[in-house]
């Protein structure tokens, strides 16, 4: 059985790992820390998430882990940002000295850039945001992304609110369609890469299946 709870501080390493793991050949990822695929690119990614999961998220108690029942191992990570939350990097301001090892100043900027262009696609409707999801590969097939997805949901439709997100690949489009996301349009401007902007609307306002 997977269980999703909120992350502790003393998580934030594991999240790191998982998040670097699953995130190193993103196309959209890959055009703020550079480089070819390798160990390189993952220790920058590695950088790069410990800056995020340490900033406002984790202190906000929106970042979710799944681990098996019973065992203490983290095999997945998402990370939200709630509605109202600093936007960009604004927010990580205070992990400025671990950001700036992801690739310097130019790292810096490469980021500052792709997030213009995330947060320009963004709607303007407050909303729950999925900034970040990642499932280690060895525990890839066991629902662990439905897991995390499913457990943040129930507490958006809780509160009945909207949720956004950004999808760079068919098969995690599958899977969020699954969850009520639906697709809006892609996200133009960035470097080598194009995903695709994800809606859930309010509970209260989707179709009632009939019944």
């Amino acid at each position: 059985m997977i269980l999703v709870t909120p992350a502790a501080p003393a998580h934030a390493d594991e999240v790191a790992h998982v998040l670097a793991e699953a995130f190193e050949d993103d196309p959209v990822l890959a055009g703020v820390v550079g480089g070819p695929a390798g160990p390189a690119r993952r220790t920058r990614l590695l950088h790069l998430f410990g800056a995020l999961v340490r900033s406002g998220p984790l202190r906000a108690g929106t970042v979710d882990v799944a681990r098996r029942e019973g065992d203490d191992r983290v095999l997945g990570a998402a990370v939200w940002q709630a509605p109202g939350a600093a936007p960009g990097l604004v927010g990580h301001l205070g992990q400025l000295p671990r950001l700036l090892r992801v690739d310097g100043p130019a790292g810096l900027l490469r980021a500052a850039s792709v997030q213009r262009v995330l947060d320009a696609h963004r709607p303007r409707r407050p909303h729950w945001y999925l900034q970040e999801i990642g499932v280690r590969a060895s525990a890839r097939g066991l629902g662990v992304g439905g897991a995390l997805v499913a457990a943040r949901l129930a507490a958006v439709d809780g509160q009945d609110a909207p949720a956004f997100l950004e999808s760079s690949t068919p098969r995690n489009r599958r899977l969020y369609r699954r969850h009520g996301f639906v697709e809006t349009a892609p996200v133009r401007g960035l470097p080598g890469a194009a995903p695709t902007g994800m809606w859930r609307a309010p509970r209260s306002e989707r179709a009632t299946p009939p019944g």
